[in-house]
């Protein structure tokens, strides 16, 4: 008995290992496919797809380049419309430049508007109405809209392009929202997210107090109240003017079919979603390239190095001169080496320094000796941060920029130093903090590890809810039914008001009942005459 149950279960034994050796090769084989084969089939056809962003920055504009790009790779046309010209020509992709002068980023310096959030929302409320006055008049622009049937699918900036909700009227579109999640959009979206733990746009999220949440909800119902009267009620107006025969603009943006959201669960608050909800946080970044040789020699070695850059709209060379002469006279005493993207001609030469125009700045950070990100925390800088693993120390300028930096250091994987507290010695403390602490390195590789652990990129994941809203002609079955609730339906007000009346009628009919049982006799039991 024990020679006949020991040959099965050695052959068992056999079965399973031949078993376990099928599955790892099966994922060799996965793991050597490119990602976007292994994930997605080819598309049923190709399609015509239009891009409408002509009021945003280039770093806005980076979140779509990779969908674009992908999407041209699978055969389909792009058509875009954006806010600045090209640097490269892409095959299948038709770019058109907003020749609009309004809103060109190189005319804003952000630094005049740090201390005045006031004038920041003053140019977009000066600026937004006459770009939506003026481009219908735009002949590109015109012969789009005129043509707009042609195409299969048209996506949205869902950040200040309201200018476009036209093209959407009886048609399939989605929105990509560079800023990650709106609660506003999700609102709209039928998905209200509940303010005792989602924060407003401009705050991020920690542990609330009662009065915390008070203050949270009353700031979320202010936050979307101005944002649509101060912002979209100008827009709308111009845009009435030119199609009076058109829905307002809350109703044109109830028949979003999707919204692709720059955000991703493990670098911010997880919250609850809808299918049509999707994170593609990170879309913009890509596989890392070989490094130019005076970077790669400059990085080379053994000495930590610190990588600074303000972004596209930030400028470092738009700084203010005493802000420039701290920077410079605390690289000169740090041991390590510094980037600097500055878009000007340095000041001072300093052996440790090397100042550049321009940066790869993916393939910077993808680097393992820099181990410090000064950055104004802008978001794609900020997930790309995230993503390869460096520490941030930020100096947020405006926008969502003091939230993000907020965030890093809550999180445990940055410093933040306001401009008006920069000094020479706190910023040598805070460079020296991030890279002596081994807890920021330790926290950033944790949320480093979590972006990568996907079941496919995040570009394949845009592109494949793209074609799934054209293969589904809007996937409507995606969409929520609280989006066609009123706040008095969703909020049950009227129930409330109904409950609240039987509960008065009760009470008074109690009080009814009991005075005539008890109201009319004296003290003895007896019965009062009329006289009495």
């Amino acid at each position: 008995m024990y020679i006949r149950t020991l040959k099965p279960c050695n052959h068992l034994r056999m079965i399973r290992m031949a078993c376990v050796q099928l599955l790892v090769v099966a994922g060799l084989v996965a793991m050597a496919l490119p990602p976007a084969v292994a994930a997605l089939p080819p598309p049923e056809r190709p399609y015509k797809i239009l891009m409408l962003l002509p009021v945003s920055s280039r770093s806005h504009r980076n979140v779509f380049m990779p969908l674009a790009t992908a999407l041209t790779e699978r055969g389909h046309q792009v058509t875009m419309v954006s806010n600045s010209p090209l640097t490269e020509e892409r095959p299948g992709l038709t770019h058109f430049e907003n020749p609009l002068p309004h809103f060109k980023m190189d005319t804003i310096n952000t630094f005049e508007m740090m201390d005045n959030m006031e004038e920041m929302f003053k140019l977009f409320n000066e600026r937004l109405p006459l770009i939506a006055r003026e481009i219908y008049d735009v002949p590109v622009i015109r012969d789009l809209y005129q043509r707009r049937k042609e195409f299969d699918l048209v996506i949205l900036s869902s950040l200040f392009n309201e200018v476009m909700l036209p093209f959407t009227h009886n048609h399939t579109f989605i929105t990509i929202s560079t800023s990650g999640l709106d609660p506003v959009t999700s609102s709209v979206m039928g998905n209200t997210l509940n303010p005792a733990y989602v924060p407003n746009g401009l705050e991020v999220y920690k542990p609330l107090t009662t009065l915390g949440r008070w203050k949270n909800l009353i700031m979320t119902i202010v936050f979307a109240f101005t944002f649509g009267k101060s912002l979209q009620a100008p827009i709308q107006a111009e845009i009435e003017k030119r199609f009076p025969e058109l829905p307002s603009f809350s109703e044109l943006e109830r028949n979003l079919s999707l919204t692709l959201m720059n955000s991703h669960f493990s670098t911010g608050l997880t919250v609850p979603l809808l299918p049509n909800q999707v994170e593609v946080g990170g879309l913009h970044i890509e596989p890392t390239k070989a490094l130019p040789k005076n970077l790669l020699d400059f990085l080379s070695g053994t000495t930590p190095v610190v990588y600074m850059s303000l972004g596209s709209v930030t400028r470092s060379s738009a700084m203010r001169q005493e802000h420039k002469d701290i920077f410079f006279r605390a690289f000169a005493k740090i041991p390590y080496k510094v980037l600097w993207k500055f878009e000007e001609e340095p000041q001072e030469k300093l052996n440790n320094l090397l100042v550049q125009k321009w940066m790869p700045q993916q393939d910077i950070l993808a680097h393992p000796n820099v181990k410090v990100f000064i950055s104004h925390c802008g978001l794609l800088g900020s997930l790309e941060a995230l993503y390869f693993g460096t520490p941030i120390l930020g100096l947020p300028v405006f926008a969502d920029q003091p939230k993000n930096a907020e965030s890093h250091e809550l999180a445990g994987v940055g410093r933040k130093i306001l401009w008006p507290d920069l000094t020479e010695e706190l910023l040598i403390s805070a460079i020296e903090d991030l890279i002596n602490n081994p807890r920021y390195e330790e926290n950033v590789q944790a949320i480093s590890a979590s972006m990568k652990d996907r079941p496919m990129r995040a570009v394949d994941t845009a592109v494949y809810w793209t074609e799934y809203v054209i293969r589904h002609q809007g996937a409507l079955h995606l969409r929520s039914p609280e989006r066609d609730l009123t706040w008095v339906e969703l909020l049950y007000l009227d129930l409330l008001v109904v409950i609240h009346i039987i509960l008065v009628f009760i009470y008074v009919v109690i009080i009814k009942l009991t005075s005539l049982c008890f109201g009319g006799k004296d003290r003895d039991g007896k019965s009062k005459t009329k006289k009495e």
